[in-house]
């Protein structure tokens, strides 16, 4: 008799994984996403390297869905009751410098995608779109309360608006982006674009 093998992805708890994502975190900070390699999360998690393809299939779904982890804020469960408290709510859950450690962070992944399809795939399904989801039901609850009209084309670039702001502070002003920075952007910018 013929004995069956099944394979089974292994049950990793949500502190470990936690800890993994923080060192993917770590790494990509110390050496950036090329140098980042998956013999290097396995050596510093003390992980083996496949359980790191078994669980996340390779090095840019691992990395996507570490930053999605570190997200600070769901966007979708922000509700204030009007479009600037949400933005406002938005700034202040992240401080300076946290925020300047993502904006790092995210050019380096960004810089890395224009030449990673495979990264470009898993920011956009772990990152991207949920994002864009998240931010269009928050945009959606404005337009429905009367602040924002439904046909204002400034809708759609929201998050280009945001994101853009975030990771161009320090090219264009030589300084991380801040809470401060940002409530000033969003009140000069975004607000005045999604009320006309």
């Amino acid at each position: 008799m013929a004995e069956t093998v099944t394979t089974r992805r292994s049950r990793i708890t949500p502190e470990r994984e936690a800890e993994l994502y923080e060192a993917v975190l770590d790494l990509l900070r110390e050496v950036g996403y090329d140098s980042l390699t998956m013999d290097a999360v396995a050596a510093r998690t003390r992980s083996s390297k496949a359980t790191l393809y078994r669980q996340w299939g390779g090095k840019a779904e691992l990395v996507a869905r570490a930053i999605r982890h570190h997200k600070p804020v769901d966007l979708a469960q922000v509700d204030t009751g009007s479009l600037r408290g949400d933005f406002q709510a938005l700034t202040t859950r992240q401080d300076d410098c946290q925020m300047e450690q993502d904006s790092a962070l995210m050019r380096v992944l960004g810089t890395a995608a224009h030449t990673n399809p495979e990264l470009l795939r898993a920011l956009r399904e772990w990152l991207i779109e949920p994002e864009l989801a998240e931010m269009r039901q928050l945009v959606q609850r404005a337009v429905d309360r009367g602040e924002v009209r439904a046909d204002n084309p400034a809708i759609d670039f929201v998050l280009h608006m945001i994101i853009g702001a975030f990771v161009a502070r320090t090219m264009i002003d030589e300084e991380p982006p801040t809470q401060a920075f940002l409530t000033s952007y969003i009140d000069a910018v975004v607000i005045p674009a999604l009320v006309a």
